[in-house]
């Protein structure tokens, strides 16, 4: 009976008796390494010709040493979930938990954002030149605003719309037409907005590896989850909130395909119309498909999939009904993405820099985590094909999925720069292979994750 019982008592993934602390030192050394390279080479680069049309390569950043109200803030809520993360994600209740992560989330965000202060950290990021609200006069008529949308996309007709509002289908500036419209109007809300809805990002995670794989495995990834250096990024844009529109339509898919919810019919309807808002938030984001799909095949069901699909129409019938053709837009962004920065700046440098921005968001404990995420992705493929995948290796095939869905985005050549905050939505799903690392040295693991964080809020003038 003892030998049959082992099994459950063991407090490590399988990972973690296979290799030793060194290897994945080396895998963060790498990581630091790379961003290393990206910057000297960036310098080298933006020095000779200015083509990058960033400041402080790979980040869109400038160096800007600085302090604000949550200078004190931040390095509080970070030790409090270095010393007491781990042991409450193992202690507490399943839905006190959930709570607790998003309250955590919520304080690591704000206090990064509030190092720049309450007005240049949120109440005024998404009132600048190239952000949402400087249009919210012109939908007016919302249905006006919608028919002639792609007519203002291209640079060089009169009334051409702002970079990120021509460079995302309307569902994205809608949302912050709408808030307006019930008397939420103005910078502050918005930037509150974002980081509300952008921190349940963490919980639908959690949700989704907790039904995916197991919940020991989900307690494990909790505080990585929180406390991440994604989070500068997260504060304040709107890409915080897109992220977490995503991250709910998988995790509600997940529920739907297990049956761990008290209507999976619902969930299902549920994820399909959040994945149909996703499309109209982000042309990129209709790559989160690959993680639906990966639900599917870890899951092997494919019940949830007729009411997915009818939820999934809501959205992308309800705006071409309105007069908005989804498929011209997008070909008239790439048009426009090839008339400015976009276009000019080399692929040849981005197609890898854009992966040395990652590391510097995911921080070095996910880039450790990746490598063990590498070292099982064979036994895991193999595991999957025979229907027999432990909960570690369903864990590893999620971020597999992840990293699929970045990787993808990056050799379109239609992500240059700028992707520490464009794909949150990402990685995201990269911060739970942090729960693969051994139990001794998660708060080491933890604590620098805090200090990318802390060092590039507070040296950097990140503009977002």
């Amino acid at each position: 009976m003892k030998t049959k019982d082992r099994p459950e008592q063991r407090t490590e993934p399988e990972s973690d008796h296979r290799t030793g602390h060194r290897p994945d030192l080396a895998a963060a050394g790498a990581g630091a390494l790379l961003v290393v390279v990206a910057a000297l080479v960036g310098w080298a680069v933006e020095n000779a010709d200015h083509t990058l049309y960033v400041h402080w390569p790979p980040l869109l950043a400038t160096w800007y040493p600085h302090t604000g109200p949550g200078t004190a803030a931040a390095p509080a809520v970070a030790v409090a979930v270095i010393a007491y993360g781990p042991v409450l994600a193992e202690r507490l209740p399943w839905r006190t938990l959930l709570l607790s992560c998003w309250g955590a989330s919520l304080a690591w965000v704000f206090s990064l954002a509030l190092i720049d202060g309450w007005g240049r950290g949120i109440a005024e990021r998404l009132t600048t030149k190239h952000e949402y609200l400087r249009v919210i006069g012109r939908f007016d008529d919302i249905g006006a605003a919608l028919r002639g949308f792609n007519d203002h996309i291209l640079i060089g007709p009169p009334g051409n719309w702002p970079a990120h509002v021509a460079g995302h289908p309307p569902g994205a500036t809608l949302t912050f037409v709408l808030l307006d419209r019930i008397g939420l109007g103005g910078g502050a809300w918005a930037g509150v907005w974002c980081i509300v809805t952008g921190s349940t990002a963490a919980v639908a995670a959690l949700v989704a590896v907790r039904v995916l794989a197991d919940e020991r495995t989900a307690r494990r990834a909790a505080p990585f989850l929180v406390l991440a250096p994604v989070a500068v990024w997260a504060g304040t844009s709107a890409d915080g909130y897109f992220a977490a529109v995503a991250a709910w339509s998988v995790a509600l898919l997940a529920l739907a395909a297990t049956g761990k919810v008290r209507s999976p019919a619902a969930a299902a309807l549920g994820s399909g119309l959040l994945y149909g808002l996703t499309c109209y938030l982000s042309y990129g984001l209709a790559l989160i498909a690959l993680l639906l799909l990966t639900v599917l095949l870890l899951t092997r069901t494919a019940r949830p999939l007729p009411l997915f699909a009818l939820g999934a129409l809501v959205v992308p019938v309800a705006f071409t009904l309105a007069g908005f053709n989804w498929w011209e837009a997008y070909h008239l962004l790439v048009e426009r993405y090839y008339q400015a920065a976009g276009g000019f700046r080399p692929y040849w440098y981005w197609v890898w820099a854009n992966l040395a921005c990652t590391v510097t968001a995911v921080g070095l404990a996910t880039v450790a985590g990746l490598r063990r995420t590498a070292a099982a992705a064979p036994g895991a493929v193999g595991a999957l094909r025979t229907g027999t995948t432990a909960a570690p290796q369903r864990l590893v095939l999620l971020v597999l999925a992840a990293l699929l869905m970045l990787l993808a985005a990056d050799l379109s050549g239609m992500s240059k720069a700028e992707t520490e905050r464009i794909w949150q939505p990402f990685m995201l799903w990269l911060l739970p292979a942090a729960a693969l690392l051994p139990t001794p040295g998660r708060r080491g693991w933890l604590a620098a994750q805090a200090v990318v964080a802390l060092l590039v809020n507070h040296l950097l003038w990140t503009g977002w």
